[in-house]
């Protein structure tokens, strides 16, 4: 028996999944500590519920995807909206070169991704499924290649797999960052913080606040605006900026539907969403750098967010976890190759090309943590380190700014190169 829900119950049903993630991390320190997100925590626990359902009385859900689609876009053109090249020169040289061996891992990523798959038997697409698609694209980029992997290439729970491949990464970014960064920490003697004495109350709640939080501005400078990788933190926004920004958003989903059309049977055929990304890029670029438009970032993080969660919540609901049963066994096989490669690339390249430094120490263990699940995984192993061997200002100015979304624009780069390789069609 199928139930069909249309896009008001679906949108109802999302919400309550956020509700429910968000309970499940205040009352469970596991979800917390590895930084699970809401819609993940929540959605695993509606699918699970899904199945069960269907196991026991044979129900299956059939959820409207008009508005799950639009919400996916309109995250998409948020990172293509942030991604301001301008900033590129904050970071300087280093942020390039981290960039570069950012890219280089993706591309082997998916090169043993791919590999694996096609030793132990599978689909060589599944590959990269459980290459770069999840496990530096996160579940937004999962849930994004997910349809396009099943109605394009005819890959049978790929959005399922995506999900679930990307919440393995979260965990496994978490779990292997502090340990890379002790190990190469220890290996060039640096020395962990003396522990101050005779600390004031003050002093003692101050010592425990988070370094990434702290504004690290000099005296009249203005404070940056908040990043993609920290979703709860308040923003003033004002109707006038909303309108503004909901304008943008259209502009690139716009783009989007005209590109996808145009470039149909193309050499330049993407994705739908690859193009909303692509039309924010150009549209934040065009305007800031030739109208001299100031553009309302706290707006576009706001709506990026809001969108990325009512989009997860919504690939959760759908979730069919009975399609996964053949393929847990070599997947967990890849993932587990993967952990190792990244804690070697992280350990031997990372480091290395980095300088070989203390600072490079700290970039290794936020490579891991983006590099197999997501930005605030990267933030969260590197606070870990600097709590309590010291500052790293070139690892926080650097990771953001790559992990939030300049990532994204090389992920989808290597990966549209990818799947036009005939061997993995």
């Amino acid at each position: 028996m199928e139930i069909a829900l249309n896009g008001y119950y679906t949108m109802i049903l999302a919400t309550l999944v956020l509700l429910l993630g968000r309970f499940l991390i205040v009352k469970i320190r596991f979800l917390s500590d590895f930084n699970i997100p809401e819609p993940v925590a929540g959605g695993l626990v509606a699918g699970l519920l899904v199945v069960v359902l269907n196991a026991f009385f044979g129900l299956t859900f059939k959820f409207e995807t008009q508005l799950q689609t639009a919400f996916m876009l309109m995250f998409f053109s948020s990172i293509g909206l942030s991604a301001d090249f301008s900033r590129l020169k904050a970071g300087g040289k280093p942020l390039a070169i981290f960039l570069m061996v950012v890219a280089a891992f993706i591309l082997l990523q998916n090169v043993v991704g791919v590999g694996m798959a096609s030793v132990l038997g599978l689909e060589p697409l599944i590959g990269l499924v459980t290459g770069s698609i999840t496990l530096t694209g996160g579940h937004g980029t999962a849930g994004a290649w997910g349809p396009v992997l099943e109605s394009r290439y005819g890959i049978t729970g790929a959005t399922t797999l995506g999900i679930a491949t990307a919440t393995f990464g979260l965990v496994a970014g978490g779990l292997i960052g502090g340990p890379v960064a002790r190990y190469l920490i220890k290996k060039i003697g640096h020395q962990k913080l003396p522990k101050p004495e005779n600390q004031t109350e003050v002093e003692a709640v101050a010592a425990s606040q988070s370094l990434y939080s702290t504004r690290h501005t000099e005296e009249g400078d203005q404070p940056d605006e908040a990043m993609f990788d920290k979703p709860d933190e308040i923003r003033l926004i004002t109707a006038s900026s909303t309108i503004e920004t909901l304008a943008l958003f259209a502009g690139c989903m716009a783009f989007a539907g005209v590109m996808t059309t145009v470039a149909k049977g193309t050499a330049f055929e993407l994705p739908t969403f690859v193009w909303a990304l692509a039309g924010g890029v150009i549209i934040r670029n065009v305007l800031t750098n030739f109208f001299k438009f100031d553009m309302f970032d706290r707006a576009i993080d706001v709506f990026g967010n809001a969108s990325l969660s009512l989009f997860l919540a919504m690939a959760l609901l759908s979730l069919r976890l009975w399609e996964l049963t053949d393929l847990a066994l070599p997947v967990m096989v890849i993932l587990a190759v993967q952990t190792l490669v990244m804690m070697l690339y992280a350990s031997f390249v990372t480091f290395r090309v980095m300088g070989s430094d203390y600072d490079a120490a700290v970039l290794a263990a936020g490579h891991c943590g983006f590099g197999m699940g997501a930005t605030p995984t990267a933030i969260a192993n590197m606070q870990a380190i600097t709590d309590r061997y010291g500052v790293s200002y070139k690892a926080f100015l650097i990771v953001p700014m790559v992990g939030a979304f300049f990532v994204d624009l090389v992920n989808a780069a290597i990966l549209q190169v990818f799947t036009q390789l005939p061997f993995l069609r």
